[in-house]
């Protein structure tokens, strides 16, 4: 674009915009993510995501989703492209429709198990995957008026299409990833939490066979995540031991991550399921090298357990796209987040809580096991504890690290614990929080240290 020339979307966002987080771009709507910047960051998508073909964009159910997918649509028109809406749809429906199509590229409408006053934009590039730094960087960068990523000229307008059917297709690879196994008889509780998952899950599991019991079971923006879900499992457990169901599966906002229940109540997190999943792989042995791929978060308990099997266990950074990358440099066949984000490189390496319940639930029905019995062979998790301080100063946030108090309480803190304990502090990259986290083989180091860690994070980030 030359100097001086008008811009088909007006002007740059400058330094209001904060950049891409862990998982896109996420914030209160109205504050942190307005049609302005979904007009502009769909341009500059436009632009960054080189390949040929449409981009596809998918929402959860949040009221504030129709607007911001406009918004894209907009900005990727009037940067040449052609769009393909899908509408309601998990996450992982995405990266799919990218790779079977031979789209550009790929963006949802989502802010995950955020509250409903909140959206985001996940963006994916032509393989299916989360965009990689360099592009998120060019988009940011476009966003902030920097001349290095501004084009050359004005592109013909694209168009816009709905493409619903193309979830059919997701469908359809849920129940080719089972590979003829049946659900029969196996009654089985499914929290949709208002979200993405009312978008075909029930049918998913039904069509296999199972009894499903459905809680939050229909679209609705301002209740997405609110008090159910994958982040509040009271009322799934509840369900689950009153109507003696085998299990219940819980998913996030956007789908792609998962949390069950056992007929016990007890809770089968993202550790358990890459424990006994990959158990399940080493047994049958199609898990490359004995390796699995884990984050900082995930239990000592479960590290220590998998290595007395003789497995590999690798750490990344919190974020499924670190896991992803890890697990395309190593050959990895199964890895994921403690939070129930779980990619399989047999199944598309996409986070997709979906999938993830159907292998859980057809690898127990294959065995003759119940949940419970499979979680009773599981190991013993480590006492583990976060707190969340809300601290709303992002540079103090993010560089806690130079709060001398702070720094040094950590250190005092992991010199007590020792071997048997750890402690993670990080700034979230999704929320206004900081994530104080300890571990250790004591329930009351654990008590101790993260309650007065987390206190010390307020008082001394929080300061006036």
């Amino acid at each position: 674009m030359t100097s001086g020339a008008p811009h088909p979307i007006g002007a740059p966002l400058g330094e209001a915009f904060a950049g891409f987080g862990t998982d896109g771009v996420r914030g209160r709507v109205g504050e942190q993510v307005t049609p302005a910047l979904a007009l502009q960051l769909g341009y500059w998508c436009g632009q960054v995501l080189k390949a040929e073909g449409p981009v596809v964009i998918g929402m959860d159910s949040r009221s504030s989703g129709p607007m911001l997918a406009a918004a894209l649509s907009a900005g990727l028109t009037a940067a040449g492209r052609q769009v393909w809406n899908l509408g309601l749809c998990p996450t992982p429906a995405v990266p799919l429709s990218v790779r079977r199509t031979g789209a550009a590229g790929g963006l949802m409408v989502s802010a995950s198990h955020n509250p409903p006053h909140d959206n985001g934009i996940k963006v994916f590039g032509a393989s299916g995957a989360k965009l990689p730094k360099v592009q998120q960087q060019a988009i940011e960068a476009g966003l902030r008026g920097d001349p290095i990523a501004r084009d050359h000229g004005f592109a013909p307008i694209g168009t816009v299409h709905e493409r619903p059917g193309l979830l059919l297709d997701y469908q359809n690879s849920l129940w080719q990833s089972v590979a003829g196994q049946r659900l029969d008889g196996c009654r089985i509780v499914l929290d949709l939490c208002w979200g993405s998952a009312t978008a075909c899950s029930e049918a998913v599991f039904r069509a296999l066979g199972a009894d499903v019991q459905v809680l939050h079971g229909t679209a609705d923006g301002e209740r997405i995540n609110v008090g159910c879900g994958s982040t509040h499992l009271e009322p799934l457990r509840q369900a689950v031991m009153a109507g003696g169901a085998a299990m219940g599966f819980a998913f996030d906002g956007d789908a792609d991550r998962m949390l069950a229940v056992d007929a016990r109540g007890r809770v089968f997190d993202g550790d358990q399921i890459l424990y006994l999943w990959g158990s399940a792989l080493l047994e049958a042995g199609e898990l490359p090298d004995r390796r699995l791929v884990a984050t900082v978060m995930s239990n000592l308990g479960f590290e220590r357990a998998w290595q007395a099997k003789g497995g590999l266990l690798e750490r990344t950074a919190v974020g499924d796209q670190y896991v992803h990358q890890a697990m395309e440099e190593l050959g990895a066949g199964l890895g994921g987040e403690q939070s129930g984000h779980i990619l399989s490189a047999a199944h598309g390496m996409s986070g997709d809580g979906l999938l993830t319940a159907l292998q859980v639930a057809t690898l127990i029905q294959a065995k003759g096991y119940s949940l419970a019995d499979w979680l009773d062979q599981s190991f013993e998790p480590y006492p583990q504890r976060l707190v969340n301080v809300t601290v709303s100063d992002r540079d103090r946030r993010t560089q806690w690290q130079q709060c001398e108090p702070l720094r040094q309480a950590v250190e005092q803190a992991e010199a007590a614990m020792g071997a048997e304990g750890r402690v993670l502090v990080r700034a979230s990259g999704t929320e206004p929080l900081l994530r104080v986290m300890v571990e250790a083989a004591s329930q009351a180091d654990v008590d101790h240290w993260a309650q007065s860690l987390a206190q010390l994070a307020d008082t001394q980030l929080n300061a006036a």
